[in-house]
Formats: structure tokens, sequence, C-alpha cells
């Protein structure tokens, strides 16, 4: 296992399109969007979100390491006791998403207006 695999396995943010590449692996589990879904509502227990979803928690708990791998979701501690794990989407987690999709987005608008354009020229 390389070096930059150990700290990915520690659930270290990526970035760039690294991080793009491993948010949409993760997001192509519908298990793991409904899970991004939970938690957008609120933060919860992984016992909440398996219980939510009707996963056994080794289920849950695999995918929840997959989510946390690639930055999208953290783990906290409650206050109440901890060991209790209290799980959240991170802050941030899909700015690289975004951007790739906003910057895919205009690279086809400006094809299409581009192809737009010489078909108008061509009528003309």
């Amino acid at each position: 296992m390389g070096q930059s695999e150990r700290s990915e396995d520690k659930g270290a943010p990526l970035s760039g399109r690294h991080s793009v590449d491993h948010t949409l692996a993760a997001l192509a589990d519908p298990i793991r969007r409904q899970t991004v879904e939970l938690l957008g509502r609120r933060s919860r227990r992984a016992g909440e979100l398996a219980s939510a979803l009707g996963l056994p928690a080794p289920a849950m708990s695999r995918h929840l390491r997959a989510l946390k791998q690639c930055g999208l979701v953290e783990e906290k501690f409650s206050e109440c006791d901890a060991r209790v794990r209290i799980y959240a989407l991170r802050d941030g987690a899909m700015t690289d998403l975004k951007n790739w999709v906003a910057a895919t987005e205009q690279l086809w608008s400006d094809q299409l207006g581009a192809l737009k354009e010489h078909v108008g020229k061509r009528r003309e």
C-alpha cells in the first residue's frame, strides 16, 4: 500500500480531481446517496442510519467508512458519551464536485453555442 493510500484510510480530505473521482465513486452506491441525504437533514449515530436504511450494523459501518475516506462525512463524538460516534456531512465536502460540474456544464454550453453559431452561418 502506497503512502497516499494510507492517508486516505484515515479519512483525510482529498482535493482536486482525486476528490471528484472518489466522491463520484462513493456516491455511485444508492445506500451511500441515501446516507448523505439523511445526514443532510441532521447528524446521526450509525445505529440510527442503519435502522433508517434497514441495514445491519456491519454494512452501515462499511458505507460510513467509504464516505469518510472520500471526505464527505466526518465523525464526531457525543458530548454526553465519548463512546457514541455522531456522523455529519463535512462542510465544503462537495466543493470540488460542484466546481467540476459547473466547469463541465460551461464547456457543454460553450460547445453547443459554437455549434448553433456554425449551423446558423451555414444556413445563410
